[in-house]
């Protein structure tokens, strides 16, 4: 069991000890530092903060003790409820709040929950304002409110529905060529909140919908992180129902994986080359970025179009940041995460779905056809488990020190830029292991680039 506190916010397993998994304590302490953090950035005297969640078990009590945390502190609480990340996201400035939580543990499986913050644009907290949060956490210091200064708490519902309207609206998004495509369409939901808002919005696109694991009841028939090994269910429902491809969200609905026809993956990758494709055709010029462990094909296809690419540090914050810097018109991050600033700067499936479907209608092709269009590069992706004798820096240390003839990147864990391939080494922000990601021009070249640098990772540890 597990508790992992970083400037994303708190991530941790449900029940056990306090400051070793994420208990009720653990999530009013981080919710009173982060209160407490808002109060400190205004003179305001009432602030206001979102609230959503996604369909996990333990949603509920966290978000009960949040909410109630920050209703001590004196501060106004909106519950959007069942939601997704990037409704929160979206309800924030909407709303016109000063902050925003979202009761989430993304990919991770059921046991796990967190707590990720937002600012008051709806973005997550840079490094320097998550440090502080942290550190008032460490601190207990947090001074709470008395009886006549207390925060109110409401609800609101239907924001899924807003959003799914916000993103019906979008220059971009095609409604009237997805609705004549006729698409037939499985989704795969993982019993969380992607099964209402998917399907919503496929419904307003007048999409045949096949809902496969769409009861948001927080009981994940796989594991949620949607990668192929997990994916066998849908990748037979496609063919069986002969539908146009299938759609794959995690359980809080920022990352986006599809389906071909044939039951092959489009490849998580090449989600976000495929929406930037469409964009970038309307938009020439257009700048995009990316995060070191994403695909090489979005550089290819960004220079196609005219336009200049950028990778980041891993991290949607810092995707984001880069985003800003350069005026990209797209981005986002490998993992399935479409960012999209004419929407908002969060990663988004709704959106992702929406630009995606428009790009298919317009081309009028299947799937497959449009994934063979692309470069093909093929990805390894590897984690090694990490106990707390290992001293990671010193591994990625000795590990650009003996690559240190090849280019080599180091700021984020280490990146090797080979002439054909690369491999990205970093230790996760969100689970104690190191991730190696790899990628070259065919799947065995990438799987040997990986097992050799994890054997090499190995001796060293």
């Amino acid at each position: 069991m597990s508790l992992i506190k970083s400037i994303s916010g708190i991530r941790g397993t449900i029940g056990g000890e306090i400051n070793q998994n994420l208990t009720p304590i653990d999530a009013v302490k981080f919710a009173a530092a982060y209160g407490t953090w808002l109060k400190n950035q205004t003179s305001k005297q009432v602030l206001t903060v979102v609230i959503g969640r996604d369909a996990r078990i333990s949603g509920k009590m966290i978000s009960s003790l949040v909410s109630n945390t920050l209703v001590g502190l004196g501060i106004h609480v909106i519950d959007i409820g069942l939601s997704t990340t990037p409704t929160v996201e979206l309800a924030v400035p909407m709303e016109e709040a000063d902050g925003g939580i979202i009761i989430t543990a993304s990919h991770n499986p059921k046991q796990w929950n967190a707590l990720k913050l937002l600012n008051g644009k709806g973005e997550f907290l840079n490094a320097k304002d998550g440090e502080t949060v942290l550190k008032i956490a460490e601190d207990d210091s947090y001074t709470f409110a008395e009886v006549d200064y207390l925060g109110s708490y409401k609800k609101k519902k239907n924001y899924i529905s807003k959003h799914i309207n916000e993103v019906l609206k979008l220059n971009l998004v095609d409604v009237e060529a997805i609705k004549k495509a006729n698409f037939k369409i499985v989704v795969d939901a993982v019993n969380s909140t992607g099964g209402i808002a998917i399907p919503a919005l496929l419904e307003k696109l007048q999409v045949t919908c096949v809902k496969l694991y769409c009861e948001p009841n927080g009981e994940f028939p796989h594991n949620p992180e949607p990668l192929k090994e997990h994916l066998t269910a849908i990748s037979n429902l496609v063919v069986e129902e002969k539908a146009d491809l299938g759609i794959v969200v995690d359980p809080d609905v920022d990352r986006l994986a599809l389906v071909c026809e044939d039951g092959t993956m489009f490849g998580e990758e090449y989600t976000l080359v495929a929406c930037a494709d469409y964009v970038l055709g309307k938009i020439a010029g257009g700048n995009t970025v990316s995060n070191l462990s994403s695909s090489r094909a979005l550089r290819d296809i960004t220079q196609k179009h005219g336009g200049s690419y950028k990778a980041s540090a891993v991290g949607e914050v810092n995707v984001v940041a880069l985003m800003k810097n350069t005026n990209a018109v797209i981005g986002g991050e490998g993992n399935g995460g479409i960012i999209y600033p004419d929407s908002h700067y969060g990663r988004d499936s709704l959106v992702g779905v929406a630009l995606f479907l428009s790009h298919l209608a317009n081309l009028k092709v299947s799937c497959k056809t449009l994934r063979n269009s692309y470069p093909n590069y093929y990805m390894s992706k590897n984690k090694i488990a990490l106990t707390p004798q290992i001293n990671v820096d010193e591994i990625l240390n000795k590990m650009a020190s003996k690559y240190q003839h090849e280019d080599v990147i180091i700021i984020d864990g280490v990146k090797i830029n080979f002439e054909k391939e690369w491999v990205h080494l970093r230790k996760s922000n969100t689970e104690p292991i190191i991730r190696i990601y790899t990628e070259s021009t065919s799947q065995n070249s990438a799987d040997e680039l990986a097992n050799k640098i994890i054997s090499e990772i190995k001796k060293l540890i």
